[in-house]
């Protein structure tokens, strides 16, 4: 993922610094929540780490009918292979199973059109934008609220 703040820094409110300065408690979290309320996963191109996305669950029980999708990022030499796509997928799927979650949300920054082409393809809906929401290396960029209603299985 550092290598993900610094390849693509208008994409994700923190940077690298900000990441790099978490403890390796922060990460295995993210990796591997033993409460369950976060998952991770990857893409492999054989045994090389290619993309990844996550998935955050509410500890609060008036929202934990929403997962929020965060760290959608594939490295520019697996861009157009299907990688990203296989990754959303992947992630809708699996939260379809999760018991009582409704919804996934996530952001986007607005003008990055692949990601919003790719997460439209997925079914996901714009639902608002929020000007002005991260201050990033090229200025001021507004963020694309999505979201998508879940089908239960």
């Amino acid at each position: 993922m550092l290598e993900a703040y610094e390849q693509a820094p208008d994409a994700f409110t923190s940077t690298a610094e900000d990441r790099a300065a978490e403890p390796d408690s922060f990460w295995v979290k993210r990796i591997a929540d033993p409460s369950g309320l976060n998952v991770a996963v990857g893409a492999f191109n054989g045994t090389e780490l290619v993309g990844t996305v996550a998935l955050e669950l509410s500890r609060k029980a008036k929202t934990r009918h929403k997962g929020l999708v965060i760290g959608m990022y594939v490295i520019p030499r697996a861009r157009g292979t299907g990688a990203a796509k296989t990754l959303i997928q992947f992630l809708i799927t699996h939260a379809s199973t999760l018991p009582g979650l409704k919804t996934l949300t996530l952001t986007v920054t607005d003008g990055n059109q692949p990601a919003i082409k790719l997460y439209r393809s997925a079914g996901f809906q714009e639902f608002g934008v929020e000007p002005m929401a991260i201050l990033t290396p090229s200025g001021y960029k507004a963020k694309v609220y999505m979201w998508l209603p879940l089908q239960a299985k």
